[in-house]
């Protein structure tokens, strides 16, 4: 019985790779960004300091259990031991990327921390005043919760399938009813309440186009911007203004200090004693990282925003499924306008400032978790304190470049730390049954 053999190519012609032997591309712009900002870190914080400055840091006051006394450090050699230590993790990163293993995530962490530290070594070297990190810390951890609240609203939309873009108005139409309420009622807590209204009725106008018109739901965002934008300014000049005492005065939120936690040094003050919103912000959290990732309605929201004809097949309600969740995400975003005016501060117009915009680079540096949106929103909302802190304290680098600190970090953080993300694969897509 005679066997057939498969032709052979000739010689001399293209052959085609085995797939076993196919690799993919070492990426290189994580190597020359870590080595690059370790360099600057290097160049300008360390060598050109001068060798006779010191840094002065306050890390605890009296209040706390342990009180811990203003300390002084050389200025150019902690500087040059921070940028040492980044630049051997920038080098170690690199040579895992050439290795094609898998840079572990406390490397960037761990990089970025010491090249920080380098920077305010910098920055507050020769300067009389003392560094006070836990005010710096606290601050951070104040100026990102509406970061937070905005950010957790993208993605509990974006994972059904809904672009938000909204959040800058949804945020800002929280604010002003949080305003108006407690002015009215006197009583902070009211406000708080009804904030959430108001960015879940932008919410269900950024659905109702999305889901029951199919219009591009980035337009439908930004004409809702718009509209909330127009709306609040015109309320604003023609109500508040008239009567501010009565409409624009809201009390402040009081500061809810856990006993024994909040005096530990440090991470007391910094965690535990806010007002009632930045510990509604720690369970907001920690409920949709655990919803999201391990409960049944977790899977079904993350079926709809990626595979929805699928979810479809096993008896998921798509649509209605995005009509609940961008609802939601405006509702949440409405809390995070409150948190905005929680200091007892009064409304003004466009009070939001891009911060529903911050909140979508977060969304997007966080990877669409939770827990990833936090991270990310904490580092503009440190980005923010900074430059509050060091006008208060008076620093070499100009006040113009400071109050760009807050967008740069959104910027760099996108584009360069990132790195390649995949949203979910129906976002912004109508689903017709």
């Amino acid at each position: 019985m005679s066997t057939v053999t498969a032709p052979q190519p000739p010689s001399g012609s293209l052959q085609t790779p085995d797939a076993a032997t196919i690799q993919a591309r070492i990426g290189l712009r994580g190597p020359i960004t870590y080595i690059g900002v370790g360099l600057i870190s290097l160049v300008f914080f360390a060598l050109l300091t001068p060798a006779d400055d010191t840094t002065r840091f306050m890390v605890a006051s009296s209040r706390d259990y342990v009180e811990i006394s203003p300390f002084a450090v050389p200025s150019q050699a902690t500087a040059m031991v921070l940028s040492l230590g980044a630049l051997a993790l920038a080098v170690w990163a690199t040579v895992l990327t050439f290795q094609r293993r898998r840079v572990a995530t406390w490397i960037p962490i761990l990089f970025g921390g010491l090249v920080l530290l380098a920077f305010l070594v910098w920055v507050m070297a020769g300067n009389s005043n003392a560094l006070p990190l836990t005010i710096l810390l606290t601050g951070a951890l104040t100026l990102s919760i509406p970061l937070i609240f905005g950010s957790l609203a993208g993605l509990l939309c974006e994972r059904s399938g809904i672009i938000n873009i909204a959040i800058e108005g949804q945020l800002l139409a929280g604010a002003f009813l949080a305003v108006v309420v407690a002015s009215l009622t006197g009583n902070p807590y009211a406000g708080l309440i009804a904030a959430p209204i108001a960015g879940a009725i932008v919410g269900a106008g950024l659905v109702l186009f999305a889901v029951r018109y199919r219009i591009d739901q980035i337009i439908v965002g930004v004409v809702l911007n718009v509209l909330v934008i127009g709306v609040t300014n015109y309320l604003f000049s023609t109500v508040l203004t008239q009567n501010p005492q009565a409409l624009n005065s809201p009390p402040r939120l009081p500061t809810l200090p856990i006993p024994v936690l909040s005096q530990i040094p440090i991470l007391g003050p910094v965690l535990f004693n806010h007002s009632f919103v930045v510990y509604l912000m720690y369970i907001v959290v920690a409920v949709l990282q655990v919803m999201l990732f391990r409960s049944r309605w977790g899977l079904r929201v993350r079926a709809v925003g990626e595979h929805p004809k699928a979810a479809d097949t096993v008896g998921i309600k798509v649509n209605l499924t995005r009509v609940r969740n961008t609802i939601l995400g405006g509702a949440v975003a409405g809390l995070g306008g409150a948190a905005l005016v929680s200091a007892g501060l009064a409304f003004t117009k466009e009070l939001t400032s891009g911060k529903g915009f911050i909140a979508l680079a977060a969304m997007i540096l966080g990877r669409w978790s939770p827990k990833g949106a936090l991270a990310a929103a904490l580092l503009f909302g440190f980005a923010d304190s900074l430059r509050q802190v060091l006008n208060n304290l008076g620093s070499p680098v100009p006040s113009q470049f400071l109050s760009m600190l807050p967008y740069l970090a959104t910027i760099f953080a996108v584009a360069g730390l990132v790195g390649r993300v995949r949203p979910p694969a129906a976002e912004g897509i109508p689903y017709v049954k």
